[in-house]
């Protein structure tokens, strides 16, 4: 099967260090990964980009098609992405920006490339503008050794998506009181899909680091120590009562331009509170003994 032209151009892409010929050549190119809404697989896509600050932009052009590309839909749905530049490669929540931002976010990208201007005028759609953030750990540990690193620095991450969420969410109602202050009914555009991003980000990483755990990790280390067993099955049933909470996480995240603000704050302090003592009681029952583990494994010797 002959090789496509984006994959020619992820193939070059990544044996040259980020550097292309052909019609990218000198140009800010980035290769963003999306996973797919229905296959669950891995699609790459070449784009263009603009910095802005410490984030970067894309735009959902498709060359000014009448349709939104596909790599679009996908981190709608998934907002978790991996972005490569040059030969750097690390993960981001991507985030649209919505209203007068993304009209401001768009305004910049034509200033660099005023091909996107010309895109913009061959559609009737508006083209989406989407914020690549990278995925910090702060407060993980600097190195990675062993398997207790790991755990931290993944629920480091999630502990910090929950303060983003919950400060998003305060920043919606403070500018939806502003606006009703001055006699506008309508909500404030450009939190939405933020909250909505984070939100999702935040849910996908927690399920699939509780599915890993359930299926792998906690029978291995039940096997070697059995003393935990206990705490393990405790374990196990609050990863239950923890997926219930994030359906209605989701469910009250999508209720948040309409919802009587003390009443949302509650139960949205109220989910945190029960996500973060199931993580609190993960790290007590089981770094000492997850710090005992190499991480990345190590290959078995077979001399």
């Amino acid at each position: 099967m002959p090789t496509s032209f984006n994959q020619a151009v992820i193939d070059e892409f990544r044996a040259n260090g980020g550097k292309v010929g052909g019609p990218f050549e000198g140009g800010d190119l980035l290769l963003l990964t999306t996973t797919g809404v229905k296959s669950g697989k891995q699609h790459t896509a070449p784009l263009g980009y603009v910095r802005d600050g410490d984030v970067l932009l894309v735009v959902g052009s498709a060359a000014g098609a009448p349709r939104h590309p596909a790599w679009y839909h996908n981190l709608l749905a998934r907002p978790q992405v991996q972005v490569e530049i040059g030969t750097e490669s690390f993960e981001a929540i991507a985030v649209p920006a919505e209203g007068a931002r993304r009209d401001e976010l768009f305004e910049l990208f034509v200033g660099v490339d005023p091909g996107y201007g010309d895109y913009q005028a061959r559609t009737e759609r508006v083209l989406p503008v989407v914020v690549l953030e990278r995925a910090e750990h702060e407060g993980a540990p600097r190195e990675v050794s062993n398997l207790a690193d790991k755990l931290i620095e993944v629920h480091t991450w999630l502990r910090g998506q929950l303060r983003h969420v919950s400060d998003e969410v305060d920043a919606h109602f403070a500018a939806r009181a502003d606006r009703q202050g001055a006699g506008e009914a309508s909500v404030p555009p450009g939190l939405g899909l933020q909250i909505r991003q984070h939100c999702l980000a935040f849910c996908q990483t927690l399920e699939f680091h509780h599915t890993s755990e359930d299926a792998h990790l906690f029978n291995a280390i039940g096997g070697y120590h059995p003393h935990l067993r206990e705490a393990l099955d405790r374990l196990r049933a609050e990863h239950r009562t923890v997926a219930r909470i994030q359906g209605e996480l989701v469910a009250l995240l999508g209720d948040v331009s309409s919802a009587d603000p003390l009443r949302f704050r509650s139960e949205l302090d109220r989910m945190s509170e029960e996500l973060t003592a199931h993580l609190d009681y993960e790290e007590e029952a089981l770094l000492p003994v997850l710090a005992e583990i190499p991480w990345p494994p190590v290959a078995p010797d077979t001399a």
